[in-house]
C-alpha cells in the first residue's frame, strides 16, 4: 500500500518562510510528476507546482519566484520551499503523485492528507 505523508505547515508572519516535505512509502516501483496544490474553503484545488522525474518544473504565476519545487529520488520526498509568503498563501497544501506500485505497471495519482499553511498580515 501506498501513502503520501506532508509535514512543514503551520503559521507565520507574512514575509516569512516555511518548507512543507512530502514522503511517498510503500511498495512503489517509481514515481512519475509530483505535485502541491492548495485549497482554500469552498474554492477548487489549485496546483501550484510540479517537478517531472527527470527535474522539468513549473509554477503557478502566483508564485514564481518566491516558491521552489524540488525532489529527492533517494528519499521519494518532495519538497515545496515558500519563501517571502503573502496572506493570500494561506491554504491546506497537498502533496500530489503518480507512481507505479509494485503490484502492476500502471501509474496511479496518490494524493497526502494535507498539512495547513496560515500566514498572517
Amino acid at each position: 500500500q501506498v501513502q503520501l505523508v506532508e509535514s512543514g505547515g503551520g503559521l507565520v508572519q507574512a514575509g516569512g518562510s516555511l518548507r512543507l516535505s512530502c514522503v511517498a512509502s510503500g511498495s512503489i516501483r517509481s514515481i512519475n510528476a509530483m505535485r502541491w496544490y492548495r485549497q482554500t474553503p469552498g474554492k477548487q484545488r489549485d496546483l501550484v507546482a510540479y517537478i517531472t522525474a527527470d527535474g522539468g518544473i513549473d509554477y503557478v504565476d502566483s508564485v514564481k519566484g518566491r516558491f521552489t519545487i524540488s525532489r529527492d529520488n533517494a528519499k521519494n520526498t518532495v519538497y515545496l520551499q515558500m519563501n517571502s509568503l503573502k496572506p493570500e498563501d494561506t491554504a491546506v497544501y497537498y502533496c500530489n503523485a503518480e507512481i507505479n506500485p509494485y503490484t502492476d505497471f500502471r501509474l496511479y495519482d496518490y494524493w497526502g492528507q494535507g498539512t495547513q499553511v496560515t500566514v498572517s498580515s
